[in-house]
């Protein structure tokens, strides 16, 4: 395996090679698993197998789809996926490889460097999963300013690996290289598990004569500013936080942990102030206050006090925000030139005063004037981040997911640090109008300390060679004005002694950086805009073969019978999880939520989803086996109060009745109490308890707090989910997800709303078209000889993860299963629970 990495002016153009050769005597599957950045772009994949290479094509999104579609209905499986993770995304394809036979796998990708607190990063994932004989990590390193530091660090590398770690550089080149022997990867001297795991990173800073660079190269040019030698201005920083029930426990004090360290950083001469807000509003100060020791003492006390209740008026807190910064600066309470700055966190949806995230978003713009700085951080699952997005964006600022890992504080804290050394404000970089056509972004709020300001943009005549930049900006002492020139004669000189260039680096840094911002102002944009800023973007991502969120990979794999489909897409920060069209692990049924049903079909390698809506009190047969003597009924809960924005009211299983009339057992399950009634005996559990019981025929097991596992008679086996809600919950309350395990050992008379899916079900999927949302499409189902309309999407499956779920992708059958199941919902409504 080797990773191949070539940086020219900020720009990596990165290839992974993997070669595997199948030693055996049978045909083996090999995975190909690499894990990239987020930031970077696909641009190409192949396998060669026994010397014929298998490319992918990168297509537009709905025309790969189409064609991985056809896959599907022919019975062929996807072998090539995405996920995403914290920093990372994952790119699996899998292959058949026959005995004596060799496969290498063939990834490229690229991506322009960010600076953060001084230093250009590179991460690269390294995760072999097994010893591999030649393991290599090579990057080489070209900037024409020179090269002031490099360093490279890996969270797996132990003091043995430390030396195998070659760094070099000087002038314009760096290199670095980490080639471990078989025997240094092992955990240990005769193991044959690995020790790498984890996360190489690579980090480097260019010298820095002059505040920027400029080059010139083929009719494009990438002008670089970040000036280090200034003042940092004074700033005025609002942090406005969600104190609503959601947030209490951990969450809270990670939060309160990070505060209370942001104030130890914050300056004496930047003014500050905490908005919190539930179902009301409350403030610190009425103003914006100093940062003097006093009074950063008494904010420490009041933060230390925070405490959690009630619902999200996010609104209300946003616009107490908005309304002091702009009384600080009418009444002239703030420095003229600072910058101001609001800083958002939140772990759910607002749903008190203005609940509506569209008028919560015009209002937020109108209010801010784009006078101040947004900054949207979302805490855990619950937040619609796309919302969050936007309204940052919209407010120029940006939006960034917090995890709830025991790292939270630290990722709070890290993200002020980023925000926390303004040097300048409304920096704007002016070109000639008339020379320059297709331009990046080139006007920014603010300029931080440790970061750098990134244009390039495209020549009107190739041909010109020249070029002169005005810079303007607000700085603490006074405006910055400043102009800089380019040959393109100096950037060819600069690039004379580089051997490893690969291809038009900066036309390929134009067209990711717009491809990049096209994408950006594309979240925000509605109508005619959004479809302008989309045909750009898709252009420029075909053109340039860029995996982006508009466009997809799809590879062709050799099979015995017939080519095999595979899709990768580029997920987005908003809709982190993606189809991976990849079957379930294990096959069983289920109903779980408000209430939707999970049918899978094995043979299929897919499954059927539909709901059933029902009033509150309904109680609904689910199993019924007259040969076992095995049935399970459900009784329906709804919410605590009915909620007036719904159009169907939410309904959920409050209570499940589960009986063996042969072993005379009753088991009643609730969100509180598991009760079995054994002939005259009755026995009482609590969620709290933690149990295995076993007596004739049946087997009991209680996880505390999570699930049930029951095995009875035959050797059928069910697994109760326990859903808990926050207590205080205005809305929800607890329910119950009933999953069936080994469900073939049940007669086939078996029915009921998920019995009667224990036999094999067949269907067939036809003419798959864009549906309402363009995310899910629709299709039609023929399916016990009926044709249904059906959409793709995607149910939760909480068997393994109570708190997160996965998703199962899956055809929706509308209108309560109607044509799926036998019969109407309401045939399946019982008058008790046993």
């Amino acid at each position: 395996m080797k990773i191949d990495s070539k940086v020219t002016s900020r720009f990596a153009h990165n290839v992974i090679t993997s070669r595997a050769v199948n030693r055996g005597n049978v045909a083996k599957e090999v995975f190909f698993d690499v894990e990239l950045p987020k930031t970077a772009f696909i641009t190409n994949f192949s396998m060669t197998i026994d010397g014929v290479t298998y490319p992918g094509t990168i297509k537009e999104k709905e025309a790969a789809k189409k064609q991985y579609e056809k896959a599907v209905s022919r019975g062929q499986t996807a072998g090539l996926v995405k996920a995403s993770g914290r920093k990372t995304e994952k790119f699996t394809v899998s292959v058949n490889i026959k005995a004596a036979s060799k496969v290498t796998f063939e990834l490229t990708y690229e991506e322009l460097l960010k600076r953060h607190f001084g230093k250009y990063e590179m991460f690269i994932k390294v995760k072999p999963k097994q010893l591999v004989k030649d393991f290599e990590i090579e990057v080489d390193i070209f900037e024409p300013q020179g090269i002031a530091e490099l360093e490279a660090e890996g969270t797996f590398i132990t003091n043995e690996l430390q030396n195998t770690i070659k760094k070099t550089f000087s002038g314009k080149k760096g290199h670095i290289s980490f080639k471990p022997t078989l025997d240094q990867q092992r955990t240990c001297a005769n193991c044959s598990q690995t020790v790498l795991d984890g996360d190489f990173t690579v980090r480097y800073d260019v010298k820095r004569t002059t505040p920027d660079n400029l080059q010139i190269v083929n009719g494009y040019f990438v002008h670089f500013f970040a000036p280090t030698n200034l003042p940092n201005l004074s700033k005025n920083i609002i942090f406005v936080l969600d104190t609503s029930g959601s947030m209490s426990g951990r969450e809270l004090e990670q939060t309160k942990e990070a505060m209370l360290k942001i104030l130890d950083d914050i300056k004496e001469d930047d003014f500050f102030n905490f908005i919190l807000f539930d179902s009301e509003i409350s403030v610190w100060k009425e103003t914006l206050i100093r940062a003097s020791p006093e009074n950063l003492d008494e904010a420490r006390k009041f933060v230390r006090q925070i405490s959690a209740q009630g619902l999200t008026n996010l609104h209300g807190g946003l616009m107490r925000g908005i309304d002091i910064l702009n009384a600080a600066h009418e009444q002239n309470l703030v420095p003229k030139r600072s910058a101001s700055i609001i800083i958002m966190l939140t772990d759910g949806q607002p749903n008190v005063g203005i609940s509506n995230t569209h008028e919560i978003e015009e209002a937020v713009k109108k209010a801010i004037d784009g006078r101040y700085t947004l900054y949207n951080l979302g805490f855990g699952s619950g937040v619609d981040y796309g919302f969050l997005e936007r309204m940052a964006l919209e407010n120029k600022g940006l939006a960034r997911r917090i995890y709830p890992d025991s790292d939270a504080a630290l990722q709070l804290q890290g993200f002020y640090d980023e925000v926390s050394n303004p040097m300048l404000i409304d920096v704007e970089l002016k070109y000639p109008e008339n020379e320059i056509s297709d331009l990046t972004t080139n006007s920014f709020k603010h300029f931080y300390d440790g970061s750098e300001i990134v244009v390039a943009g495209r020549f009107v005549d190739s041909n010109q060679n020249h070029l002169s930049v005005d810079v303007r900006g607000e700085g603490a002492d006074d405006a910055l004005l400043y102009t800089t020139q380019q040959d393109a004669e100096q950037t060819a000189q600069a690039f004379q002694e580089q051997q490893y260039i690969f291809g038009e680096y900066i036309e390929r840094l134009w067209a990711y950086l717009t491809i990049e911002q096209l994408l950006e102002k594309r979240i925000t944009a509605t109508g005619e805009e959004k479809e302008n800023l989309t045909a750009q973007a898709l252009a420029l991502s075909l053109m340039y073969k860029f995996v982006t969120p508009l466009t997809s990979m799809v590879v062709t794999k050799p099979e015995e019978d017939d080519n095999e489909e595979g899709i990768a897409d580029k997920p987005t920060e908003a809709s982190p999880v993606h189809h991976t069209y990849a079957s379930p692990p294990t096959w069983y049924t289920s109903v779980d939520g408000d209430p939707h049903f999970i049918i899978s079909v094995p043979q299929k390698k897919d499954a059927i989803c539909f709901n059933i809506n029902e009033n509150p009190g309904m109680i609904l047969n689910l199993i019924n086996d007259p040969v076992t003597g095995i049935t399970v009924n459900g009784q329906l809960i709804g919410d605590k109060r009915e909620n007036s924005d719904a159009k169907i009211q939410n309904s959920y299983f409050g209570k499940l009745g589960i009986a063996n009339k042969h072993l005379d057992v009753k088991l009643t399950v609730t969100p509180e109490t598991i009760t079995i009634q054994n002939g005259d005996e009755k026995t009482v559990f609590t969620w709290l308890d933690s149990v295995t019981l076993q007596q004739e025929g049946l087997t009991l097991i209680i996880n505390r707090k999570k699930n049930l596992v029951l095995s009875m008679g035959s050797g059928v086996s069910f697994v109760v989910v326990l859903h808990q809600v926050w207590k205080k919950h205005p809305l929800h309350q607890d329910f119950l997800g009933l999953y069936t395990l080994k469900s073939d050992k049940l007669s086939e008379q078996t029915h009921g709303l998920l019995g009667q899916f224990f036999q094999p079900i067949d269907f067939t999927i036809l003419e798959i078209h864009p549906g309402s949302d363009p995310k899910k499409p629709d299709a039609t189902m023929v399916v016990k000889n009926n044709e249904l309309t059906v959409t793709r999407g995607w149910q939760k499956d909480y068997r393994r993860d109570p708190k997160h779920g996965i998703d199962i992708p899956c055809w929706f059958v509308h209108d309560n299963g109607a044509g799926l199941i036998d019969g109407v919902h309401t045939d399946y409504i019982v008058s008790s629970l046993f």
